[in-house]
């Protein structure tokens, strides 16, 4: 797919002179402002009587909701706009099913994406939390239409991770998640693989999780993918760095609780 070319910038800078105007000036050498892609925008909603319906309805203007998420998954997983994928039409689909929501491409033509969102899933929601869990769930699901997948081959745990560490870089974070690495592994996805990738950013640099979007252009190879990445690490040993931090990290008061029921399943082992 081809890229979208970096923007150019207008005029070169220089010394000032006598008689110089600045402002003049530093208009011109100002960058010209990105410009995002900007596929056709579709709205559906399968039951307008549905109370998921009518509470999204209340609280959210699709149009707006849609474009904003756009700029916000591009400004932070592609901030050059370089190597994003063709998207022709992006569709907001409202209703009823199990679960929350999924990203999907249409069997003919991959260039035109649906966001699938539960009407009962929306209806769930406490009431005064409604904007900001729609809008963090729609930005996550954004991610799934302009990130890359290795080929698809990209572990799916790793897909999803990339989806909530830029919902958790735009500040859409439900209030419960927190970084925890406990009976848990890397790529158990969403929030857990989300902070672990936000930990991997503070430690080799901010763009790095936009480097794993770009390189997941090529095929995914696990064994080989991280210790490129990552001077020559494993992602297994990225991950028990990242849980042994974790550990040292929790209050002692913490540590101490569960000591006794460590203790009761040593006991039982034996």
């Amino acid at each position: 797919m081809p890229a979208i070319p970096p923007p150019e910038q207008n005029g070169a800078p220089g010394s000032c002179t006598d008689g110089a105007d600045l402002t003049s000036q530093s208009e011109q050498t100002a960058p010209t402002p990105l410009s995002y892609p900007t596929p056709l925008l579709r709205f559906k909603i399968q039951d307008l009587s549905s109370n998921g319906a009518k509470r999204f309805l209340h609280s959210i203007d699709a149009a707006t909701i849609l474009t904003s998420a756009i700029h916000t998954v591009l400004d932070t997983l592609t901030p050059k706009q370089e190597g994003t994928p063709n998207v022709r039409s992006i569709t907001l689909v409202l209703r009823d099913f199990p679960g929350v929501a999924y990203t999907a491409g249409k069997d003919i033509d991959f260039e035109h994406k649906e966001i699938h969102l539960s009407t009962s899933y929306i209806e769930d929601i406490q009431l005064d939390r409604s904007k900001s869990e729609i809008t963090g769930v729609l930005v996550h699901e954004m991610v799934h239409v302009w990130q890359w997948n290795g080929c698809g081959e990209c572990n799916s745990g790793l897909i999803e991770g990339v989806a909530d560490w830029v919902r958790l870089k735009a500040g859409l974070g439900p209030p419960h998640w927190k970084r925890r690495a406990k009976d848990c592994k890397w790529d158990d996805g969403y929030d857990v693989t989300g902070y672990f990738l936000e930990s991997l950013e503070e430690k080799f640099g901010k763009d790095i999780v936009v480097k794993i979007n770009q390189k997941l252009r090529e095929k995914y190879v696990e064994a080989r993918f991280w210790k490129e990445m990552f001077e020559g690490k494993d992602v297994n040993e990225l991950w028990e760095s990242y849980a042994s931090e974790l550990v040292d990290a929790e209050p002692e008061d913490d540590k101490k609780q569960e000591a006794p029921e460590e203790a009761t399943a040593q006991q039982k082992e034996r």
